[in-house]
């Protein structure tokens, strides 16, 4: 993801608008991010995915019989 700070994000505006139609671009404020510019496109796309998500809550009891039965590999560790 690119990165820039929010005073050179004003000098070049528009370089970053168009570099954010290809990629996030991070907004920082004394080192810290506070923003994120990407396309709509993007925005649409992870929107679409947070909606996605499901609650484990809200599991098949298969499904989570399966997650209590499941064991985790040692080298994954």
């Amino acid at each position: 993801m690119a990165r820039t700070t929010s005073l050179e994000f004003q000098r070049k505006f528009s370089e970053f608008q168009r570099q954010a139609q290809h990629e996030p671009v991070e907004i920082t404020c004394h080192g810290r991010c506070e923003f994120v510019l990407m396309s709509a496109e993007h925005y649409d796309w992870q929107k679409a995915a947070s909606q996605r998500a499901h609650k484990t809550a809200d599991a098949s009891p298969v499904v989570i019989d399966a997650i209590e039965k499941a064991e985790m590999d040692a080298a994954s560790c």
